[in-house]
Formats: C-alpha cells, sequence, structure tokens
C-alpha cells in the first residue's frame, strides 16, 4: 500500500517503478540534496504568495512571516522580537 487512494495517482505503475529504481540507486547526499531542494522549493512558492499578500513587505518580514509558519510563537517573539498574532503570519 502506498498511501494513495486507488486510482488517485496519475503515474503509470511503470512510471513510479522507474522512480522507485532511482531512489534506490541514489546515494545518500543525492536524496539529501533531493530533499533539500524540496524544501527550497517550498520556502520560495510561499515566498512568492507572501510577497503578493503583503506587496510593500520588506525582505525581512517575508522571512519573518516565513518563520511564523514553522515556529511557534514564543520561539517568534524571543529570537526576532516578532508576534505573529500581532503582525499575521
Amino acid at each position: 500500500m502506498d498511501g494513495t487512494a486507488k486510482g488517485a495517482s496519475d503515474t503509470s505503475p511503470e512510471a513510479d517503478e522507474v522512480m522507485f529504481q532511482l531512489w534506490r540507486r541514489a546515494t545518500p547526499s543525492q536524496k539529501l540534496r533531493k530533499i533539500f531542494g524540496i524544501g527550497k522549493m517550498i520556502n520560495d512558492l510561499v515566498r512568492g504568495e507572501l510577497r503578493g499578500r503583503y506587496p510593500s513587505a520588506t525582505p525581512r518580514e517575508i522571512e519573518l512571516r516565513l518563520a511564523s509558519r514553522n515556529l511557534d510563537r514564543e520561539t517568534m517573539m524571543r529570537a526576532f522580537n516578532w508576534d505573529p498574532a500581532l503582525h499575521g503570519m
């Protein structure tokens, strides 16, 4: 069981098998680079969404809003003097 609903994937079983073979052959450092790349892509997409939502925000404010999505309020206030409840996420 792969965790997806039967018929929900648009990827053929053959394509899935090729992907699984590539992952099995990849070195740990190759896998880690890929995962970090995915994380960077997600953060870049969120930054774009935040810039659209807050067009006058400074680059620092965008980074703080991004961080506030992953850190609890107390940490944001202690580390960055930024209150997500006051400024928004």
